[in-house]
């Protein structure tokens, strides 16, 4: 398991509503959260899937992340 964080376009409360669903119903993700006060909108993950995985998953919500180191 392996915390990863990603710079996206994840703006609000309602676009952590959309993109909730998705990471909630994958097993692989533990834990995540979106710091909304970042200009960055970071991402933290807590999984064991890989960053191109996590990156699909905010794609099929509708949105961008680009990993961050």
């Amino acid at each position: 398991m392996e915390t990863l964080k990603f710079k996206t376009n994840i703006k609000c409360g309602g676009c952590i509503a959309t993109v909730t669903p998705f990471l909630n119903a994958d097993e692989a993700v533990q834990n995540w959260e979106v710091d909304l006060q970042s200009p960055e909108r970071i991402l933290k993950v807590e999984t064991s899937h890989s960053s191109q995985e996590i990156q699909q998953l905010i794609k099929k919500a509708g949105y961008t992340a680009e990993e961050i180191a």
